[in-house]
């Protein structure tokens, strides 16, 4: 019994949780770190959609537990192992649905909506848009955007057209390079794990990744330059953060064509010390810009 309930805990993959790290940009950006309402409402949201995502990632290998036995690594996983069973994975899912949104009713309205979005919009890709070319990797990165808006909807701010944009094209690049290394890593067996795979070749992910690329990059410099941003924000500073989101997306482009990783970024992000590093002194710059006023 300890082993089945150690795997389910594994299943619910809390080392992806610090993809809801997004949830605090709204917080951050807003200016609104010193509000002591505004901070719990954040903390509220991020447990919340630690809840609806793990539930996701149940169903997911519910769903994929037949391919996942093929994989020379997603074979060990608990449900394609077959150490926990599909019932119980499917019944904790739909406990951490109905708890996760549950709880966004009371936090707000507008969260509740948009946590109901990613719910909706990742079981649609668990079910089926997976296997649709392009619109796989659009709707796999909307979890990213989704989580930024719903954690500017916990504290009720609006949030930034320009960081939406700059969030969501910083996904489509994180989501082709997932395609690129599951492509280049299973090789002529890619499509037997993921059929869409089949209709991806190397060339043509290096095509759209470099277009999603200088596209974050050019976003990102204009919002950092933006008189409209500078005047919310009330510093025109950002400016010094560009360097570190350059770096950043080159890193990555380190990992993926020199090491064949970029398949799970949440964990490289942690795990390779430069982009640790890198992440947290990009933190660091935002957080002197926006609360210490650096002249």
């Amino acid at each position: 019994m300890l082993a089945v309930l150690g795997g389910l805990a594994r299943s619910l993959r809390p080392h992806q949780w610090v993809k809801n790290v997004l949830l605090f940009a709204a917080l951050v950006f807003a200016r609104r770190l010193g509000d002591h309402d505004a901070v719990v409402h954040a903390l509220a949201g991020f447990a919340l959609f630690c809840l609806l995502s793990s539930g996701i990632y149940l169903v997911n290998d519910v769903i994929d537990r037949h391919q996942d036995r093929l994989h020379p690594r997603k074979r060990h996983r608990p449900i394609a192992s077959g150490l926990v069973p599909v019932p119980l994975a499917l019944g904790t899912a739909a406990l951490l649905f109905a708890a996760g949104l549950a709880g966004a009713s009371l936090l707000s309205t507008g969260f509740l909506v948009v946590a109901a979005l990613y719910v909706g919009a990742s079981l649609a890709y668990c079910l089926g848009i997976k296997r649709i070319v392009i619109l796989d990797v659009m709707v796999l990165a909307s979890g990213y955007p989704l989580r930024a808006v719903a954690g500017a909807e916990a504290i009720g701010v609006s949030f930034s057209n320009w960081l939406l944009l700059c969030t969501s094209l910083l996904a489509l690049f994180l989501g082709f390079c997932k395609r690129r290394q599951e492509l280049t890593s299973l090789g002529e067996d890619a499509s037997e794990h993921r059929a869409v795979l089949a209709a991806y070749s190397v060339p043509f992910l290096d095509q759209m990744i470099a277009v999603v690329t200088a596209s974050t990059v050019v976003a990102y410099t204009f919002y950092a330059f933006s008189p409209e941003v500078a005047a919310k924000l009330g510093t025109d500073k950002l400016g010094l953060t560009i360097p570190f989101v350059i770096y950043g997306i080159f890193r990555y482009f380190y990992l993926v064509h020199m090491r064949g990783e970029g398949g799970r970024p949440a964990r490289e992000l942690v795990r390779d010390v430069p982009l640790l590093v890198n992440s947290v002194l990009y933190g660091l710059t935002v957080l002197l810009v926006l609360y210490h006023g650096v002249p």
